[in-house]
């Protein structure tokens, strides 16, 4: 990123703060040690890699197609238009999830995420390509070691329920998940449109997981669905995290519980969602991630979709800043929220936790700022 953040980041209305990130302070995001704990596979695809496997499969999907699923406009319409585009015409072959899982590890890790947990919907890869689930998974831990030899990034798979099927799928995919036990498949998810789909039907997958030792988190409170939901997904799913979360706001009681708690919520503040339905000059100010952390809950900013939101890891952060306002303590406190979030064995947590704040307040010292420079 070389110019104005407004231009360059998820294309969010221009900040309200005034604020102007210098080129000192972009090298701070990006040099920034950082966990990435919500993030989808399908939609951290290069734009020229998606135009590639268009060429290689002869897909129906013309070139003003392609430029319009990668177009981010000031009112975005979401990005699961192209995920589906991906699942049914472009990945199939397991050597098309090792490229993608590489590249993706490649571009997080160029901005400094030393750990990425990231998503991938098996039911509809399994539907979609006659694929099978295993063959499939081997193609991506095969990118992640890889990359972990390349780049020195760690990374964990989350396969995730597609709310959208049937919730018998749900079931199915865990089993697939046992079958094929692997220590970097560290638990389940459970993402796309949350309308018409609450967490309770999905209860018995997520009982089967808990009691195989898998780890659990779900997509909830998002797309204005109720904060019902986020209770769901934290009281019976017994999810260890919750991504996104936002209509917690709601009941401000039940969000002071989780905030007691420490339950780590990952925010995504280029979520598309809220840029759609809140006008411009007043989204940084009704975004409910700043209400979020007024109620004391543990936030974790990420990028959900980082090459169809036109965001990078450093750029969420960036904006976390930029935009909504939180100043240099705050942000420390995410990226230690961030570790205490993450699926790592409790040891390289434990070094993260001693080696990351001081690398911090290097980093900030080296891009000219105070320890604290007044903000929110």
């Amino acid at each position: 990123m070389t110019t104005d953040p407004i231009q360059t980041i998820g294309n969010v209305p221009a900040s309200t703060l005034g604020r102007r990130t210098d080129a000192a302070q972009r090298r701070f995001f990006r040099a920034l040690p950082k966990v990435e704990l919500h993030c989808h596979l399908l939609g951290a695809v290069r734009r020229d890699t998606f135009t590639a496997l268009v060429r290689k499969r002869g897909a129906p999907i013309t070139d003003a197609e392609i430029a319009a699923f990668y177009a981010r406009g000031a009112k975005p319409v979401g990005v699961l238009r192209v995920l589906r585009a991906l699942e049914r015409h472009l990945l199939l072959e397991p050597d098309d999830f090792r490229r993608i899982t590489y590249e993706y590890l490649e571009d997080a890790a160029a901005e400094t995420v030393r750990h990425a947990e990231f998503f991938w919907n098996p039911t509809a890869t399994i539907r979609d390509t006659g694929l099978a689930y295993g063959e499939v998974q081997a193609g991506i831990l095969a990118g992640m070691r890889e990359a972990q030899a390349d780049f020195g990034v760690n990374a964990l798979l989350i396969p995730s329920i597609d709310r959208e099927a049937e919730a018998s799928s749900a079931l199915e995919m865990v089993e697939m998940m046992l079958a094929h036990r692997d220590p970097a498949v560290a638990g389940v998810g459970i993402d796309y449109r949350e309308n018409d789909r609450p967490p309770e039907l999905f209860l018995e997958a997520y009982a089967l997981a808990r009691r195989h030792g898998l780890k659990a988190t779900a997509h909830a409170g998002e797309f204005g669905m109720p904060w019902t939901n986020v209770e769901t997904a934290v009281e019976r799913l017994k999810v260890d995290r919750v991504d996104h979360g936002y209509t917690i706001v709601d009941n401000p009681d039940l969000a002071r519980r989780y905030a007691e708690r420490g339950v780590v919520f990952t925010v995504v503040p280029t979520n598309s969602y809220y840029l759609r339905t809140l006008e411009p000059e007043r989204w940084a100010a009704d975004h409910p991630i700043r209400a979020m952390s007024a109620l004391g809950l543990k936030l974790h900013p990420n990028t959900d979709d980082p090459t169809l939101h036109n965001v990078s890891p450093a750029g969420a952060w960036e904006l976390m800043y930029s935009h909504l306002g939180y100043d240099l303590d705050a942000l420390k406190a995410m990226m230690l929220n961030g570790i205490d979030g993450s699926w790592a064995d409790e040891g390289q947590r434990a070094a993260w936790r001693a080696a990351w704040p001081a690398e911090f307040d290097e980093l900030a010292l080296t891009a000219g700022w105070l320890p604290a420079d007044g903000a929110a």
